[in-house]
């Protein structure tokens, strides 16, 4: 079997991990998540960082145990047999192409005007393939300018947020349920690390590289959600950020 060339690093593999977690979810998932948790939108927040944390930690060893190529199906099959890992790496197929429609149509809402929302989607998705197809280390390339323009652009409004006047009004109520609803919906924006797990033949070291690079990932990804958390709250509030779009 052709085995693929181990060309990354640690820091290629914590960008991309981060390319896939700071996407879609950091622009579409705090508004739901505020009107199902009120107030209390850190809270589910913080949970589903825990449980992402716990997964996170799994994947890693897993990672290290079997540094190969396919990820979640190799863990299935390794560990539970065959028929567990072909429905464990269909799982992944339809989950991750899922996700990836859901970031192309949120770029797509920011990005184009009314009626061309679906066809930018589908040229993103197109375009972000092909350069794909030419290979990780041109993948992993775009990845660094595009997670660099990002994250300088939501500190740019974090920063712009925390220092504006705060929103004024009475707390929302929250409750258990929708603390819960609100972790859901949040626990999307961290899934990502999952991308960093599928890399075991494309990284050097790889049983030291792709657990340093799931946690290291998840890690910033955690304080970058948090810190927009506080600044949306603090110039919106949980009224205005639920009814937001």
């Amino acid at each position: 079997m052709t085995q693929l060339a181990r060309r990354l690093g640690t820091a290629d593999a914590v960008v991309l991990g981060l390319g896939a977690m700071i996407g879609a979810g950091v622009f579409a998932a705090f508004a739901p998540a505020a009107r199902s948790a009120g107030s209390a939108l850190l809270a589910g927040l913080a949970l589903a960082a825990l449980v992402a944390y716990c997964n996170a930690t799994a994947s890693a060893q897993l990672a290290a145990a079997y540094p190969t190529s396919g990820g979640t199906y190799v863990y299935g099959r390794e560990r539970l047999g065959d028929w567990w890992g072909y429905l464990a790496g269909w799982g992944f197929v339809v989950g991750k192409t899922a996700s990836c429609a859901a970031m192309a149509l949120t770029f797509a809402a920011y990005a184009a005007p009314p009626g061309w929302q679906r066809p930018v989607a589908v040229a993103a998705v197109i375009a972000l393939a092909a350069v794909n197809y030419r290979g990780v280390t041109r993948t992993a390339r775009l990845a660094r300018i595009v997670v660099t323009v990002v994250l300088v652009v939501l500190a740019l409004v974090t920063a712009a947020g925390l220092t504006g006047p705060a929103a004024t009004g009475p707390a929302v109520a929250s409750s258990a349920y929708g603390i819960l609803q609100s972790a859901g919906l949040l626990f999307f924006a961290f899934a990502g690390y999952a991308r960093i797990a599928t890399m075991g033949e494309e990284v050097r070291d790889p049983q030291r590289t792709i657990p340093r690079a799931i946690l290291l990932a998840l890690s910033l990804a955690v304080a970058v959600y948090a810190a927009i958390g506080v600044a949306l709250l603090h110039v919106l509030g949980a009224q205005r950020l639920g009814d937001s779009t």
